[in-house]
This record gives C-alpha cells, sequence and structure tokens, in this order.
C-alpha cells in the first residue's frame, strides 16, 4: 500500500522542508504542502492533479524548483521524442532537478539508487485533459534499495518534492 504524505503540523513541515533546501532558501510556514497526493496508476508512484494547463504546470513546476534555489538539471519532452520517432503519445514532460547534498546521501547508502536520482517529477496529461504531476513516493525508493539508514533524509525529499509538486498544480 503506498502511504500517502500528512502534515499535522504546518511548522514542523516548514521546518524539514528549510532543512532539504539549500541554506540560501527561505521557507514560511505557509510553504508548507496543504494538497494530499493520490496514488498513481503505477506501483510506487504518487500524484497530484493541476489546477492548470499542461504548459502552464510544466513551468510553475520550473519556477518553483527555481524559486526554492534547488539545481534544476533537465527537462525532457516525451511527446518530442515519440513525435521524431514517429510514435505518437500524449503530452508528457520528465522535469529532473535535485539537492545534491541530500541525494547524494542516498548513494552513499546503496549507488544503485542513483537510478532515481536526481529527483523527477512527471507531468502528465491524460486522455480526458486533466493534467497531472507525478513522482516517486520515497518510502517505495528508500524500500527498493534496502535504504534504512537515511529516514530522515528520505522524509526530506518527500516533503520537497510534495512542496514543488503543490506549488506547480494549485491555484
Amino acid at each position: 500500500m503506498i502511504a500517502v504524505l500528512k502534515i499535522a503540523r504546518p511548522l514542523l513541515a516548514a521546518t524539514v522542508l528549510a532543512l532539504a533546501l539549500p541554506a540560501s532558501t527561505s521557507v514560511s510556514a505557509s510553504s508548507t504542502v496543504t494538497a494530499q497526493p493520490v496514488s498513481a496508476p503505477a506501483q510506487g508512484v504518487l500524484r497530484l492533479r493541476s489546477a492548470h494547463g499542461f504548459d502552464e504546470t510544466v513551468a510553475r513546476l520550473k519556477a518553483d524548483v527555481q524559486a526554492k534555489g534547488i539545481r534544476f538539471f533537465d527537462q525532457i519532452d516525451h511527446t518530442a521524442l515519440g513525435a521524431q520517432a514517429g510514435l505518437a503519445t500524449g503530452k508528457s514532460t520528465l522535469v529532473l532537478f535535485g539537492n545534491p547534498p541530500l541525494g547524494v546521501q542516498f548513494l552513499q547508502s546503496n549507488p544503485y539508487a542513483g537510478l532515481d536520482w536526481p529527483v523527477r517529477l512527471l507531468v502528465v496529461e491524460e486522455k480526458d485533459g486533466s493534467v497531472w504531476v507525478a513522482w516517486n513516493d520515497f518510502a517505495a525508493v528508500a524500500g527498493r534499495y534496502g535504504i534504512v539508514d537515511k529516514t530522515a533524509q528520505f522524509k526530506m525529499a518527500s516533503e520537497v518534492a510534495a512542496s514543488i509538486a503543490t506549488a506547480a498544480t494549485s491555484r
């Protein structure tokens, strides 16, 4: 069963989020996550429905990564790749970002965790026109690699990913 992120104490959540971000980034209690991610149609994946169109959701996601001072690595436009191969697909863009001082700690515990780092958020437009932001449930990632010595760091990664997804999807 996929755990759903629940934040009972907004101030504690803001503190955890602040610890996960670069020192130059400020975070207030108003930056905490309020939306509840739901399971995606894939094991170990969480998602939030966006209140915006596809392009705006991608732009908002990238803007929040930048605003938080997190390193942006790249974005991959799956739709364009499909078109280049002569294969039609719905709108799908993968955004890669991370905070190396946090993410590299997972690699120290298990170097194969590099298959899931840096962090990836996927923006998908469903056939019904709904737009979703999806990401790996970090509890599932920890289990996949048998990492048991980085519980606080996985909690931070979960908070940051959910915060960025919420900023990209909410009004």
